[in-house]
């Protein structure tokens, strides 16, 4: 009997790994939520809730997801040519203040307050424009007379119940590109980023009425799909180099519908049957994007679940990972569907976490962001309870672009500090301006031990509001007497690390 207590008691000490995590914390892995504003989707709850609520309804999404080690929202700002912001090129939302054009009362800034309490969470804050759509309805008499639909008529193409923006227009592609000129312009964004709208999904017996521009500025024997995707093209390769020409760290990330192209229609397409496609029906053609350099970060759409015949998200991220360059690549998934949709795989709570896996398991893929925000936050504590233990209990830090050069890791930035009262006063010594985001604290036993690729030791992201000075409680140090600081500038590129012992 003590024999087999013994053996029982070595084969538990033995294998306590079998029940930890098989999918160890990358580094860096981008983990965003997508916060949509369009009909109150998200965020406010309601358009004619006062400041004060709206303000702390989206501050209940950036803790929920902070406490998740998210570190990126993603937020709607221009959902049907209207702005969450004061904008020379657009009316005030409706979606936000309740009357479109109208600014909120007493007077506020919304998105820059939304950057800067972003910011202050560690987490990075991607402004979301929706391009071409004008209207979201019929309900016409409720624009601003500054809105686009009332200034120029001659740019709208109706089509369902919408109005678009014709994108075969120059002006109107100018229009679009100034807009987000003035965005990068005026505000301490981290990327701006596109959804899946482009042309409109297609209606069946309808006509996206273009022949008239198509016949004015197409090319000599360009077909009407390939000039519609040319109009595209030029839109994200100017809005790509407005926002590297205003501030060169900001990125351009793009989330297309997940399928580029049924593989029955083309052999390079994947092994699904999409009712449409990304190339053939929305004319995005986001391989040439990643070819051309344009982008930072795609985030195809994959809100199917892993084994679904006619879009499995098994294939669908397979054939993405073999079909990128250039970029970074981050899945979209969908965890709204949970228990909330015909496809019975959603009831199953390792759904999501299975996506997860598979997508860390892939060594192309670099994160997930999520649609939409609400869609955790009530009645999924199951679903978060794994993803709290196996994927996200710890730090993770934003990919870097591709596009970006790295010369800062070889940089060091020196500090001076003290400890007084349980936290380490920390002093930055600069002789030249440099753009610092966040310190990041990694704690070891023995200065041997200090390992920057470790997530184990990475305790702390602190966002450096102040230029100079910032602190860190000794409380993280876990009894443990060396730590290695470092920074993140405004590329998230890390410095050289400087090595401290704490007594």
């Amino acid at each position: 009997m003590l024999k087999r207590i013994a053996f029982l008691l070595i084969l538990t000490l033995t294998s306590c790994s079998v029940f930890k995590s098989s999918t160890p914390t990358p580094k860096h892995e981008f983990r965003g939520v997508w916060i949509a504003t369009v009909v109150n989707i998200d965020w406010p709850k309601n358009s004619l809730d006062s400041i004060e609520k709206q303000k702390q309804d989206y501050l209940r999404i950036l803790d929920f997801y902070s406490n998740l080690n998210f570190n990126a929202v993603i937020v709607q700002i221009r959902a049907a040519g209207d702005a969450f912001y004061p904008s020379q090129y657009a009316p005030w939302s409706r979606f936000l203040t309740g009357n479109e054009g109208v600014a909120p009362k007493p007077y506020y800034d919304p998105l820059q307050w939304m950057i800067e309490q972003a910011h202050s969470r560690g987490m990075e804050f991607h402004a979301w424009l929706n391009p071409y759509r004008a209207t979201f309805d019929q309900n016409l008499e409720i624009l601003s007379k500054d809105h686009d639909y009332n200034l120029h008529p001659d740019w709208m193409l109706k089509y369902g119940k919408k109005y678009y923006y014709n994108p075969g227009l120059p002006e109107v592609q100018k229009h679009l590109t100034n807009i987000i000129g003035e965005v990068v312009a005026n505000y301490d964004v981290d990327a701006i980023h596109f959804d899946d709208y482009f042309y409109p999904y297609k209606i069946a017996n309808e006509v996206f009425e273009d022949s008239i521009s198509y016949a004015k500025h197409s090319l000599p024997q360009q077909s009407l799909e390939d000039w519609r995707r040319s109009n595209i093209d030029s839109l994200v390769k100017n809005v790509h180099e407005t926002i590297k020409s205003k501030k060169a760290w900001v990125q351009l990330g793009i989330s297309p519908f997940g399928v580029w192209k049924n593989s029955s229609t083309d052999p390079r397409g994947s092994d699904t049957k999409a009712g449409q496609t990304t190339y053939e029906d929305l004319y995005a053609d986001p391989l040439l994007w990643m070819e051309k350099g344009w982008i930072d970060y795609l985030v195809p759409q994959v809100y199917w679940s892993m084994d679904l015949p006619v879009a499995s998200h098994r294939k669908i991220v397979d054939w993405w990972s073999k079909n990128s360059e250039n970029t970074n690549l981050y899945i979209g998934n969908g965890p709204y569907k949970i228990r909330n949709n015909s496809d019975k795989a959603w009831d199953n709570k390792k759904e999501l976490p299975e996506q997860l896996k598979f997508a860390r398991e892939d060594k192309i893929v670099m994160g997930n962001v999520f649609f939409s925000a609400k869609s955790l936050m009530s009645d999924k504590e199951d679903v978060l309870k794994i993803l709290r233990k196996k994927y996200y209990h710890k730090l993770a830090l934003p990919p870097i672009s591709p596009l970006h050069k790295n010369t800062f890791g070889n940089l060091k930035i020196p500090t001076q500090f003290e400890k007084k009262n349980g936290t380490i006063k920390f002093k930055i010594i600069l002789d030249q301006e440099i753009n610092l985001r966040y310190a990041l604290v990694y704690v070891a036993k023995k200065e041997s031990k200090l390992n920057l690729d470790n997530t184990d030791q990475l305790v702390a992201k602190i966002p450096l509001t102040d230029t100079e000075n910032f602190d860190f409680n000794t409380s993280l140090l876990q009894g443990k007497k060396h730590i290695a600081l470092t920074f993140i500038n405004n590329f998230g590129q890390e410095s050289k690390p400087e090595i401290i012992r704490i007594n």
